[in-house]
């Protein structure tokens, strides 16, 4: 057990009063104006009111006090550390400090200086620092209570002060894991909409957004709060993807503005094809680098069977039959390329698929009359595409719900949310299944799933037929939503998502093999790029750099499934022997056991 820390000479318990003492000064300047003018983002001028990053580092020094007191055993906020360490205090801390000492050089950089900052920034500023550097003499480690009784009262507190500790939390009863787990995703769509609703002309606080939502994961995670959220949506398997949908349906309820409700609805479809792309890349461990030509044709199928007037086939399907042709037709391209390629493995494979990603955008811009025939309108596309009528709603116009108001985007959103749902069930379905089984067999080991009697072709050609006919499904909604298509949105790297690059990076950065994982990727790849404009000349290098980072510290992903987890950070070797004293032969051992 330690009771100090060599990096920071000091005390156990005066560390942790002084981290208290810190968060609670950061907490108190963010009721103080933090500069005299209100144009700097936020308005940070007025006195009892906190707004723009000033709520963030009021959010930061709120969990950072909660946490700082569960070292001493209070009852209530035993649940949050199940892990038992001082880790998650030092990172709240530091989110506190990064993002006042962000926003304190922000105000400083566009206003001219450090004298326009006013008292009530000083004094957050100040607090996180002292928080910082006293939450880094904690103890490095936090023993756990030994089975037996538990210290009640005085004797609880007193030893919590000499080494705090975090007792083992007892198990919740069902109803209540069920609430903690609708809790966590209410908790994750007011995050996101929190996020999503900071104008993208505020780019300081969104910047500050991502300091305090890194950080503050990054703590939760070190707990052992997101370990233990996810066992129990693991064991409530039904109850959290209901949970999840849910979630999802009311975003659009949250949205005043068309551009946000937008923004959701193309991350739903930048999502649903990444998932798609899960079954061919996370379970199947096919590297597919063209995968984005798939979302194209069934775009291109949708747009030409919707009765656009620059269409050349100048039919008008009914959605349902335009989704059915688009998916039909994605399936038949993924066969036709998948059956001569996928007898090819690892980097062989990655170049005929991105030779076929390159192959259909040239197509396409071919198609045009000239150099072929007149088919897609070459590099003009399929415009004026119209909107959707379903059921006797027109897509295109404004509804009214109640008390709330749809818009056109909020409308395909929850279009889109039916497909997101279909696509869900497919991949849970198929991944669970013994086909699934057959497909992490692959990708861990081909040759050995071949002599265990699998049909590695046959079963990588499903995979690959599957993944496109899910992104052809995607594609069907994406041709209406942007209403147009035009060969530039199939690229395998451009500036604006969905791309084959980015594809594989929501897959990668969310958590191959995972369900959730590619969500998350998407919402993150699509939404930051989307808010930080400004940084859209630095972009691929700035992804670049995420990715490098991500490889190091995390490679399993955000999202990771327990086999990742083991494959990444443990080892398979076994330890090595002692070797025997001089004495211990086996003679002298059987002796003595005699």
């Amino acid at each position: 057990m330690t009771t100090q820390n060599p990096l920071v000479p000091l005390p156990a318990p005066i560390a942790r009063i002084a981290t208290l003492a810190g968060a609670a000064a950061a907490l108190a300047g963010t009721f103080l104006p933090w500069t005299w003018t209100s144009e700097f983002p936020g308005d940070l001028t007025v006195t009892g009111y906190p707004g723009g990053l000033q709520v963030l580092t009021l959010t930061g020094a709120v969990l950072t006090l909660l946490f700082t007191l569960t070292g001493y055993g209070i009852p209530g906020l035993r649940w949050l550390i199940p892990g038992g360490t001082n880790s998650p205090v030092r990172l709240l801390a530091l989110a506190v400090l990064g993002t006042t000492g962000y926003a304190m050089g922000a105000i400083s950089y566009e206003l001219g200086g450090v004298v326009n900052l006013e008292p009530g920034a000083w004094v957050s500023g100040i607090g996180a620092l002292v928080a910082v550097i006293a939450s880094l003499a904690l103890p490095s480690d936090v023993a756990l209570p030994a089975e037996g009784p538990e210290p009640t009262g005085w004797q609880r507190f007193r030893n919590s002060l000499a080494a705090p500790s975090a007792p083992r939390a007892r198990a919740l009863p069902g109803w209540a894991e069920i609430l903690v787990i609708a809790g966590a995703f209410g908790l994750a769509l007011y995050l996101f909409t929190y996020g999503i609703d900071i104008p993208t002309e505020d780019s300081e606080q969104f910047i500050g957004f991502l300091i305090t939502a890194v950080l503050a994961f990054t703590a939760l995670t070190r707990a052992g709060l997101i370990a233990r959220i996810t066992a129990l949506t693991s064991k409530h398997r039904n109850v959290t993807l209901t949970a999840a949908l849910v979630a999802a349906f009311c975003f659009p309820f949250t949205q005043n503005t068309a551009e946000y409700a937008l923004i959701g609805a193309n991350i739903l479809i930048f999502a649903t094809v990444a998932l798609g792309l899960n079954v061919v890349v996370g379970l199947a461990g096919l590297l597919d680098l063209g995968y984005v030509a798939f979302l194209g044709v069934g775009a291109y199928t949708a747009a030409l069977v919707s009765g656009a007037p620059l269409s050349a086939i100048g039919v008008q399907f009914p959605f349902w039959a335009a989704v059915l042709t688009g998916a039909v037709v994605s399936l038949i391209f993924g066969v036709l390329i998948g059956a001569p390629t996928l007898r090819l493995r690892g980097d062989y494979l990655a170049i005929v698929t991105l030779g076929f990603g390159e192959i259909f955008r040239v197509t396409v811009n071919n198609l045009n009359g000239n150099s072929g025939p007149d088919l897609t309108n070459g590099s003009q596309g399929i415009p004026s595409i119209p909107d959707l009528n379903l059921f006797g709603i027109d897509f295109g116009l404004t509804h009214e719900l109640g008390p709330f108001t749809l818009s056109r985007p909020a409308n395909y959103y929850l279009l889109m949310l039916v497909v997101t749902a279909v696509v869900v069930l497919v991949f849970r379905r198929s991944g669970d299944s013994r086909i699934g089984r057959a497909w992490v067999a692959i990708r861990e080991d081909e040759t050995a799933a071949t002599a265990m009697g699998i049909n590695a072709f046959r079963l990588k050609l499903l995979a690959f037929a599957l993944g496109a006919t899910l992104a052809g499904l995607a594609g069907t909604v994406q041709a209406h939503v942007n209403y147009t298509v035009t060969p530039e949105q199939y690229q395998f790297a451009g500036s604006v998502p969905p791309n084959s690059a980015f594809l594989l990076a929501a897959v990668i950065l969310g958590g191959m093999g995972t369900l959730s994982g590619p969500f998350v990727g998407a919402a993150l790849l699509y939404l930051i790029p989307a808010k930080l404009q400004f940084m859209q000349d630095y972009q691929l290098f700035l992804f670049g750099i995420a990715l490098v980072l991500l490889m190091r510290f995390r490679p399993e992903g955000l999202v990771a499934d327990r086999r990742k987890q083991l494959e990444f950070h443990e080892t398979d070797q076994l330890d090595v022997p002692k070797p025997r004293k001089p004495d211990e032969t086996d003679a002298g051992i059987a002796k003595a056991g005699a």
